[in-house]
């Protein structure tokens, strides 16, 4: 039987549950409107079920195996056994308690939660398609909507996700058997994240990237301790190479590859992972029905305010553009209900960190020298390296370094870049700092825990104002 269209109404529609659109639904609860999210996958979207979260847990049990086989400098000796399945499973126990924790604070800050495929029918209305045989469909009129779909991996020509061998990041996270050899396409985060977990469960890995270098986009003295680190580990890197196709070769398969000059290469593998970015999923939302614009390639234009071309129509996370971060995702979901709610909000990406889970770390905020100058500053840069820092050493990790770029006049604060241990965590208390408007003064001078990494940022200010302690001062 065929359950009818039936009609409900809300003051806030939000589509798509990832790390933006629940909470945008549970701040827009928060600030007593009448909230329905609607989520046709998963609670948590890519991020929490396929993404941030599962390949975190990837990455630090990886890294946990490979150091323990390999710490004979700190006179331990050991062999590992890793069981890939169960290693999967603890992964998925994470993923689970973090979704059903999403659900249970939608519910207990009065969200409506509706599972279905949401399309726009106008400006104030859209139809939910509910999954599975005669599930049927239901109207929901709105007052305000915020679409927050999310993106998907973009596919390479001749390289059909479907296909057994061909992975995306999602079917990479998932495999419950080690591969002994993977050829992967793109050296950006996902695919130089995903190369380090496989090598150090003992993949015989090989990179194939379209560009000059790894990590396009990150300064070179960023990519280059990471790069370095993957070809420790036995990363094959081929660069100007474009992927053009694969064909099934005795027990694997041979990917090819063609350069700028037309010559063919060939890498023999058993699965091939397809990690070239990322795109916006706005195709299914009929879009024009509802008046809201997107550019040429898919992303809907947003104001500060979240807000795209149809006013009571907003957009947050990937399908608003770069920076594509979870976080920003979510700031945007906050102030999209904020917004909606008649409160002064607004966005401001003056201090957005970013942050690259590889090995080393990277972490990123604010401006570099380079974009400084270029926005009329006079950059004066401290810089502190981790071959310096007494707990760096004794973690067994010291590559890389922090920096920090400041205006030399005003001392204010313009960014920092850091490569090393823990970098993910320590950028944070640089965006704090240009957030609050702090001068190289405010951190030389606040007192940090001896023995810490977080030290080497003190370092770095002191070394912009030329007496930092431990290193040679610029």
């Amino acid at each position: 039987m065929v359950v009818g269209d039936i009609s409900t109404g809300t003051d806030v529609l939000v589509i798509g549950a990832g790390p933006g659109g629940y909470v945008a639904a549970i701040r827009a609860g928060q600030l007593d409107l009448d909230v329905t999210l609607v989520e046709k996958d998963a609670y948590g979207g890519t991020c929490l079920n396929y993404g941030c979260i599962p390949s975190k847990a990837m990455i630090t049990a990886s890294d946990l195996a490979h150091e323990a086989g390999n710490a004979e400098e700190m006179g331990i000796y050991a062999d590992p056994e890793v069981e890939m399945d169960e290693m999967v499973g603890w992964k998925n126990g994470v993923v689970d308690q973090l979704t059903g924790g999403v659900e249970k604070l939608a519910k207990a800050n009065g969200v409506e939660l509706m599972e279905g495929r949401a399309e726009f029918a106008s400006e104030d209305k859209a139809r939910i398609v509910h999954s599975g045989g005669g599930q049927g469909s239901e109207t929901v009129d709105f007052e305000h909507a915020i679409v927050s779909t999310g993106s998907r991996p973009i596919e390479v020509p001749g390289f059909d996700f479907g296909d057994d061998p061909v992975l995306d990041s999602r079917q990479a996270l998932a495999l419950e058997d080690v591969p002994e050899s993977l050829v992967i396409v793109g050296a950006g985060y996902i695919g130089m994240e995903l190369a380090g977990v496989f090598a150090k469960l003992g993949t015989d890995v090989t990179v194939v990237e379209m560009l000059d270098s790894v990590l396009p986009g990150y300064e070179d003295d960023l990519a280059r301790p990471v790069k370095k680190r993957a070809e420790e580990l036995g990363i094959d890197f081929y660069f100007g190479e474009a992927a053009s196709g694969w064909e099934e070769s005795g027990d694997g398969i041979t990917v090819t590859t063609e350069n700028e000059d037309g010559e063919i290469s060939e890498f023999g593998a058993e699965k091939v992972l397809v990690a070239v970015g990322r795109s916006p999923v706005t195709d299914t939302l009929e879009l024009d029905n509802a008046g809201v614009e997107t550019d040429e390639d898919g992303f809907i234009p947003t104001d500060d305010r979240a807000r795209t071309n149809v006013d009571h129509i907003h957009a947050i996370g990937d399908v608003a553009g770069e920076p594509m971060l979870a976080h920003v995702a979510s700031k945007e979901g906050q102030v999209a209900a904020e917004v909606i709610a008649g409160e002064p909000s607004a966005l401001d990406y003056q201090a957005v960190p970013a942050a690259v889970f590889t090995d080393p770390e990277i972490g990123t905020v604010g401006m570099t020298e380079t974009e400084a100058e270029e926005q009329g500053f006079e950059p004066v840069v401290g810089k502190f390296p981790f071959n310096a820092s007494g707990r760096a050493l004794t973690t067994g990790h010291a590559d890389g370094f922090v920096r920090i770029v400041a205006d030399e006049p005003s001392g204010f604060l313009l960014g920092a870049q850091i490569v090393g241990p823990e970098a993910s965590e320590l950028i944070a208390e640089m965006g704090l700092a240009i957030e609050m408007g702090a001068t190289l003064e405010d951190v030389a001078a606040t007192i940090h825990t001896h023995p810490t990494l977080s030290e080497a940022v003190m370092e770095a200010a002191e070394n912009a104002l030329g007496h930092a302690i431990h290193t040679l001062n610029r």
